[in-house]
């Protein structure tokens, strides 16, 4: 490997007005004395609806180093990740919001690991005291039962925050599965990897864009994209409930036997039906699930779609 080394800054925005300035600025105090790093910053504004668009061509004007992909509308967060990922030309390349609640110190860090010859460092995170206990509860509980169905294991308390080589990148260029839960894709690749623990803080300015229904859709996204674990485990239920209701009846005969013919209860039977009808209720959902990802995989429609693409005169 040479000295000198280009990184480029994946960095998906939606609504992030606030945070644009201040996120620049801080990467470039951070990197102003490593002069064996080139920074390229790689913006893909997600459909913002406020002034993000205005405030990174604006900044655009003052540094030849940032690149904006802007996309033609909301795709999701996954997506505009993917986006910046196809189109990053460095030699490592490192996803990072915005918001610094991923220290760009970090960075030089990862830097040195991949300096030693790792291809993937993954930024972990040390606890998630800034998450509300809810979030902490439920961000466990996800990672124990993904990690107990699904393969690959997901590395618990890592996000998209990591430093990865070129030759992951490309790699990950080539899956093209529409339904993105980049977790997952960036763990099945593999490649050899480090981790890099950090404390991460709050948010510098804005509002986080992600709430309670849409990270149980995330979820949701993340075990039935690596795992079929959801549709097997039907089959035991049904097993079990087929055993319960023969041992039910046997159960009932003998007691016709010994004790004469009772008249069932209109509630056990009316809890029967119900209980019964969820249960098949649940497992046709469930294969909704799976049966709606393979319809939006058939379609075959671009993960994407860009908008504009706006250079410095250094990419032209």
């Amino acid at each position: 490997m040479s000295d000198m080394m280009r990184l480029t800054l994946v960095v998906p925005v939606f609504n992030e007005a606030e945070t644009i300035n201040l996120f620049v600025d801080r990467v470039k105090q951070v990197f102003e004395k490593e002069m064996s790093v080139i920074v390229d910053f790689l913006f893909v504004n997600d459909g913002s609806t406020d002034a993000t668009i205005d405030i990174l061509i604006a900044r655009q004007k003052e540094d030849e180093q940032i690149t904006i992909i802007d996309l033609s509308r909301n795709f999701g967060k996954e997506a505009a990740l993917t986006a910046g990922l196809h189109a990053a030309e460095g030699e490592v390349v490192v996803p990072i919001d915005v918001d610094l609640q991923d220290p760009p110190e970090i960075i030089l860090e990862m830097i040195s690991k991949w300096r030693e010859g790792y291809e993937v460092i993954l930024g972990r995170r040390k606890n998630r005291n800034t998450d509300s206990w809810a979030k902490r509860i439920s961000a466990n509980w996800f990672y124990r039962l993904h990690n107990k169905i699904a393969d690959p294991k997901l590395p618990e308390n890592v996000g998209d925050f990591r430093l990865m080589d070129r030759r992951v990148v490309d790699a990950l260029k080539e899956l093209p599965e529409s339904s993105r839960f980049m977790k997952g894709i960036f763990a099945w690749v593999g490649y050899r990897t480090a981790c890099v623990d950090y404390v991460r803080p709050g948010r510098i300015a804005g509002t986080t864009k992600f709430n309670g229904w849409k990270l149980w859709n995330f979820a949701l996204e993340g075990v039935t994209s690596f795992s079929t674990d959801p549709l097997r485990i039907w089959t035991y239920i049904g097993f079990l409930v087929s055993l319960s209701s023969i041992v039910f009846a046997v159960f009932l005969g003998v007691s016709v036997i010994l004790q004469g013919v009772d008249i069932p209860g209109y509630a056990s039977l009316m809890v029967a039906i119900t209980f019964l009808g969820g249960l098949q209720l649940i497992g046709i959902g469930v294969i909704g699930e799976y049966l709606g990802r393979t319809y939006m995989e058939s379609k075959r429609r671009p993960i994407y779609l860009i908008s504009h693409i706006y250079k410095t005169n250094k990419d032209k």
